[in-house]
């Protein structure tokens, strides 16, 4: 059995591969494939392990010989999944490997904006504490997140470990109702919650019913000082929106994990504005990757393999 994948780059290069190499016959393994590759490279396998590499329905349809993709994350947008299904692939992907990861990051940047600690340290590389009158620069209000409201969209297990890390720091903490299926929630809407919130936390999936969830309008009724973090997808929040209300001081500080295009190649307006004295804090898309995390996208991979493989063992 060949198996090939496709976009090991993405993993990083301290990962073990070992326990997919062990259920294969043959891993052909390619650090970055692009798109014109990618079909040849698929050539005669039986196995595609895919992170990013798009598998569109004419990729798939001159590929007999696939019979399972393995998507080495949680979303399968770059999978046509109705081609697949058409022609009998089986598609699985990985859940829940950077739970504690993606907390873990989600609450380093809702305590650097807490804090203030872009601003604080723009002014400190620009002197401000070595001309300071006092011991200690006061120019930008903190937050105590003791006591404070914490909204969190989307109850998952990220959601969920997220919930936890805040309320030990003393956080009240409530789930929003899932965007879209507000009537058949029994948690209070969004819209209700956002004027209380003093800290929102976004980690829902972008879907019709999230993209721009957090868009002007919205901006408009959080409490003056409210913080926002998106370590979920870029769109859900509308962004340049985001930026103007932090820029009239409307919004107390954003974080995002997470841009609409990524790589950003052609820039975007948050990049721009770092160089701004802004509580402002961009992070590339890196909430997922500490070792752990990553290798257990290789274990969870394998175990799909292997599952894959007990279904389509041969009867004796």
């Amino acid at each position: 059995m060949k198996a090939v994948l496709l976009d090991a780059a993405s993993l990083g290069e301290d990962i073990d591969l070992a326990p997919v190499r062990a259920l294969v016959d043959d891993l052909d393994i390619h650090p970055l494939t692009p798109p014109e590759a990618t079909r040849d490279r698929l050539a005669g396998a039986m196995v595609a392990l895919t992170n990013k590499v798009v598998l569109d329905a004419e990729t798939l349809d001159a590929l007999p010989s696939l019979k399972l993709i393995c998507v080495l994350a949680t979303g399968t947008n770059n999978i046509d999944m109705a081609a697949a299904e058409r022609r009998g692939i089986v598609v699985r992907n990985v859940a829940a490997y950077g739970t504690a990861s993606v907390a873990q990051h989600t609450l380093m940047l809702m305590l650097a904006l807490a804090a203030q600690l872009p601003r604080y340290q723009q002014d400190v590389k620009a002197g401000a504490w070595q001309r300071s009158n006092i011991f200690c620069l006061l120019d930008h209000p903190t937050l105590q997140l003791a006591d404070k409201h914490l909204v969190i969209v989307g109850s998952g297990v990220l959601g969920s470990a997220v919930a936890k890390l805040g309320e030990a720091f003393g956080m009240r903490v409530t789930f929003a109702a899932r965007p879209g299926k507000e009537a058949e929630d029994s948690r209070p809407s969004l819209t209700s919650l956002l004027p209380e919130a003093d800290v929102i936390s976004l980690h829902c999936p972008l879907t019709e019913a999230t993209r721009g969830l957090i868009d002007a309008s919205a901006l408009a009724t959080l409490k003056p000082g409210a913080l926002l973090v998106n370590c979920a997808r870029g769109g859900i929040i509308d962004e340049h929106a985001a930026l103007a209300a932090l820029r009239d001081g409307h919004l107390g500080g954003l974080a995002v994990d997470t841009l609409p295009t990524e790589p950003p190649r052609d820039g975007h307006a948050l990049l721009d504005a770092l160089e701004e004295p802004l509580n402002l804090i961009v992070s590339p898309h890196n909430a997922w990757i500490t070792p752990e995390a990553r290798q257990r996208v290789i274990e969870l991979t394998a175990d799909n393999l292997r599952a894959w493989r007990h279904s389509h063992a041969p009867n004796p």
